[in-house]
């Protein structure tokens, strides 16, 4: 029974993870399905530059809550005893869940976003003091770069070192999945990398562009 009970979590952590919200949000109040327009991801970047700033602010919010409630989940449970190796090495999946769930949602035709939202909120619940340094080393390098793609890759590499070097933390488990969320990063942004590598990236802007400019837009 408690197997069973440890499988419900998991999927329920995947249909967290599975709510299209940049595409709910389009559809529901704008018409528009953001996957056709921008880059066609599914994620909060997209929606500000093919929406605007309110809506795409909104989605990012959503998504991190998507990734920070599928890890919370296990404290409504008995499983394991709290902080314990078995406690959040069973938080890795949960989170891990919700991140397939948001890039291959079952509630849209399994074309989702990247999942770094998701993921912010899904290390978020894990050590919380380490995201607050990684998510700062993502706005300054947003700010003098204007690349979120790029961004996104520096603060996901940046996350194990803080976690080994600033907090000297030793669970094995957290620590390699660090490392495999940075790798993540370089997988989820392939085509930005190779647009980074030709000078061909666009560079992040708040000004809402027409639909026009949306349609060639290759962030």
């Amino acid at each position: 029974m408690e197997t069973m009970l440890k499988i419900a979590v998991i999927i329920a952590a995947y249909l967290l993870g599975s709510i299209p919200t940049s595409v709910w949000v389009g559809k529901i109040f704008y018409g528009i399905d953001v996957r056709e327009h921008g880059s066609g991801n599914a994620g909060a970047t997209n929606t500000i530059r093919v929406l605007g700033l309110i809506p795409g602010i909104s989605v990012f919010i959503i998504d991190v809550l998507k990734g920070y409630l599928a890890v919370r989940l296990l404290y409504l449970t008995d499983f394991y005893i709290p902080k314990t190796g078995m406690f959040i090495n069973f938080q890795l999946f949960l989170g891990i869940a919700a991140l397939l769930g948001h890039i291959f949602p079952i509630f849209a035709q399994f074309r989702g976003g990247k999942g770094v939202a998701v993921l912010s909120g899904v290390v978020f619940a894990l050590h919380p003091y380490a995201t607050l340094i990684v998510f700062g080393i993502w706005i300054i390098s947003v700010i003098i770069t204007r690349y979120v793609s790029l961004s996104s890759m520096i603060a996901g590499f940046s996350f194990p070192l803080v976690l080994i070097f600033v907090y000297r933390t030793t669970n094995p488990s957290l620590i390699t999945f660090a490392f495999i969320l940075a790798i993540l990063m370089l997988f989820t942004h392939q085509k930005n990398i190779e647009r980074l590598v030709k000078g061909e990236e666009s560079r992040f802007s708040l000004r809402k562009k027409g639909k026009a400019t949306q349609a060639n837009t290759k962030q």
